[in-house]
């Protein structure tokens, strides 16, 4: 189930995200106490993190810089009422945000970028799946290659098999007729 981590200061911008979410199949835990978000990111794998820019006790990129050490694969947004060039660029660079998106904001817009993370987090998750997949695959074929050159160094010519035509296994010493 996707997981989702939503923190800002602000309750009524945490009830109307969580409004906007409610549609979907998705798990939503929203904080106003980043110190306790931060907490959550040791007890929940998140797919999506959605901090605001400006918060009491910490500022959203930091947190997110947090975030990303903790849970580096999770895609991390900004979600601020001052989006300036400034920070946006030390959103960008200091957090490697996903997105940066603008208060207030248009329902449809946010949950398509939401979307649009949730499938990156996934492609790149099916990605390190199958990447693990082929290592392993190929772990197994190293050590059949070393247990064909062990058998062959003890019986030389185990593992050459000759063959007609048709595909039959022709033994040495044997006459083709």
């Amino acid at each position: 189930m996707i997981k989702i981590q939503l923190v800002d200061d602000e309750p009524n911008i945490l009830s109307a995200l969580q409004r906007v979410f409610r549609r979907q199949q998705w798990i939503v835990h929203a904080f106003s106490d980043a110190q306790v978000a931060l907490s959550a990111l040791a007890e929940h794998d998140y797919a999506v993190i959605i901090s605001d820019y400006q918060m009491p006790s910490l500022d959203g990129v930091t947190y997110l810089q947090f975030a990303k050490q903790r849970q580096p694969h999770a895609m991390r947004m900004i979600l601020s009422a001052h989006g300036d060039r400034d920070s946006m660029m030390q959103a960008i660079n200091r957090a490697e945000i996903y997105r940066f998106l603008s208060k207030p904001w248009e329902d449809y817009e946010l949950e398509s970028t939401l979307r649009s993370a949730i499938d990156l987090y996934m492609l790149r998750h099916e990605n390190q799946r199958l990447l693990e997949q082929v290592r392993e695959q190929q772990a197994a074929l190293l050590r059949q290659q070393r247990e064909l050159l062990r058998l062959e160094a003890e019986n030389p010519g185990l593992t050459r098999v000759r063959r007609d035509a048709e595909g039959a296994v022709l033994i040495n010493g044997l006459d083709d007729e």
